[in-house]
């Protein structure tokens, strides 16, 4: 697949929309055809970004466009063990509420909160 340069540069700005929280960006694009999993070169996807940074509409966002719940970056690591380890009760919950597997990932959500004792992420996880 060949890209113009513009078409480069909007997928590009996609992952700054989702470390920004931009959700209507992040919609626009999507509405045109983007792709929801898209994926920077450690393997983060724009629903990890949008979760790590605390960002609930983009993760609402993401979510009702069909985002994968459980793809891991480079590292293992989920969307939902980001939103764990940077507490995002919200997120968590919303991930959870999709579908999301505490397991996931070679370093599971369920892993960070065990590893840093987040007991409010810990309690989280296990009450669904």
């Amino acid at each position: 697949m060949n890209l113009t340069d513009d078409e480069l540069e909007l997928l590009r700005s996609a992952f700054d929309w989702a470390r920004q929280g931009d959700a209507t960006a992040l919609q626009s694009l999507l509405d045109i055809g983007g792709p929801v999993d898209l994926t920077n070169g450690r393997g983060d996807t724009l629903l990890i970004l949008a979760s790590y940074y605390c960002h609930l509409e983009s993760v609402k966002v993401l979510l009702a466009a069909g985002a994968d719940l459980d793809r891991a970056n480079d590292n293992g690591q989920t969307a939902l063990g980001a939103a764990v380890f940077r507490r995002c009760d919200g997120i968590v919950r919303a991930l959870l509420a999709a579908g999301a597997d505490p397991h996931a990932g070679a370093r599971s959500a369920m892993a960070v909160a065990e590893f840093f004792e987040l007991d409010d992420m810990t309690a989280l996880l296990t009450e669904r």
